[in-house]
């Protein structure tokens, strides 16, 4: 008996996954749940486990390949049966007329879509051959960067000329962005030269003292989607200085009794995903995401924590339901996902399901930032770093000048929904939030 191993969703918002690497091969004997597949989506690696056990008869994606979510990726004889198992070709074929043929870049385009119904399927496929009839080439490229192309009046000609990033140096979303975007920097009067001089203008590989080096899976998709955010939401950004004496001298009293009672460290990050959380359950909307003109206000409250990894990259682990966690409980789960993410240890539901993020610039000595907002959120906090700074308060007796910690905090947000005067509200209510902060405050 065959049985279909499907390629499992990974979060709500995750449409497909790249095969890194298969760690059984055909006609292997697995078990079920045993690890056969590590994979990598634009949120974190993991494993795909076998469902059954049995003989893995068929392996329908190579290393690299993009894979839709929902896709049959495999299939196992759970019967031990080694003669009945179809090909990929067979198994499409059967959702279809017996005379549906597919070309191999049908094929290939089709590991790089979501996955959808069959009928569907065949109106894709029908629509690609017949742009593949006005648009011939050589060179593969994805229906996402064709479209791009078709939007921006780059000519197939111009586009075979633009250097490749990707797998097999195929041509990715962001190269032809970036590819259109230099394009457009150059005046008018200048334009008027071939696609081959237009693209070897563009080419920093060339020849020389510089030193290329070619991003990591990780800072591709990082690129990607900050590009994509900056080009989706048109960014705002407000600050507002904070008064945290207070805040520090209680993490200072507590900080030992904590690590001694708990094994861990008290940071400052609890204490600002608390002050967070009660500042948007007084402004609901900045926990909100935009589907087209229609304003989606989150129940939940998830806040991301943005965390650098020993590559330099960085990784948004998600704190689920913060609002029902106490100071305590936010300690324990920061330092949690904070941990696995320095050892690769996160699973796709940790960095999943967000709405509204925090990134602390103040551990490497930044007095604040203008950040990019993680999509589809519509906004992001930055923690700027906490300096000694003299201040005048007032006091009964008169104004005096004391030494005070002071840090900035910063907020992008997304200006179709949230204007000057919201974003400003809610960095006004986080600063009453931090500066009122009692030292008495027990964890």
């Amino acid at each position: 008996m065959i049985h279909d191993l499907i390629l499992p969703k990974m979060g709500e918002s995750i449409t497909e996954a790249t095969v890194l690497r298969w760690l059984c091969r055909e006609g292997d004997q697995i078990t079920q749940d045993q690890p056969i597949l590590e994979i990598a989506t634009d949120k974190v690696d993991s494993e795909v486990l076998a469902t059954n056990s049995g003989i893995l008869k068929k392996i329908f994606f190579k290393e690299n390949d993009i894979v839709p979510i929902g896709a049959i990726i495999a299939q196992v004889d759970i019967a031990g049966n080694h003669n009945e198992v179809e090909s990929s070709e067979e198994a499409v074929n059967t959702n279809n007329s017996e005379d549906l043929a597919l070309s191999d870049e049908v094929l290939s385009e089709l590991h790089e879509v979501p996955f959808l119904p069959s009928d569907e399927i065949i109106d894709q496929q029908e629509l690609r051959m017949k742009n593949a009839e006005s648009d011939i080439t050589e060179r593969f490229y994805s229906p996402l960067v064709r479209t791009i192309a078709r939007e921006e009046n780059v000519s197939m000609e111009e586009l075979d000329l633009v250097n490749g990033s990707g797998y097999e140096g195929r041509v990715t979303k962001s190269d032809i962005l970036n590819y259109v975007k230099t394009k457009k920097s150059i005046p008018e009067s200048n334009r008027d030269i071939t696609p081959e001089q237009n693209a070897q203008s563009f080419d920093i590989t060339a020849p020389g003292s510089n030193e290329v080096i070619e991003m990591d899976r990780m800072r591709k998709m990082i690129a990607d989607h900050m590009v994509m955010s900056k080009q989706t939401s048109p960014h705002v950004t407000s600050f507002i200085e904070v008064d945290v004496t207070e805040l520090v001298n209680w993490r200072n009293k507590i900080k030992q009794e904590f690590q001694h009672t708990y094994g861990q460290n008290i940071t400052y990050t609890p204490i600002f995903v608390d002050a967070a959380i009660k500042a948007i359950k007084e402004y609901p909307l900045i926990n909100s995401s935009l589907n087209g003109y229609q304003i989606i206000r989150k129940k939940n409250i998830n806040i991301g924590m943005a965390t650098a990894l020993s590559t330099g990259n960085l990784i948004v682990p998600v704190i689920k339901n913060a609002d029902t966690l106490n100071l305590q409980g936010l300690a324990f789960a920061v330092n949690d996902l904070a941990a696995r993410a320095r050892e690769n240890k996160l699973k796709p539901e940790d960095v999943t399901d967000g709405t509204f993020t925090i990134t602390n610039l103040g551990s490497f000595e930044s007095l604040t930032g203008t950040p990019i907002i993680n999509q589809p959120q519509l906004a992001i906090l930055a923690l700027g770093t906490i300096r000694k700074q003299p201040r005048v308060l007032e006091t009964k007796q008169g104004d005096v000048i004391a030494i005070r910690h002071i840090m900035i905090l910063s907020m992008a947000y997304d200006h179709r929904v949230i204007d000057g005067f919201l974003g400003g509200m809610f960095l006004k209510k986080m600063r009453d939030i931090l500066e009122s902060f009692d030292i008495n405050t027990l964890i």
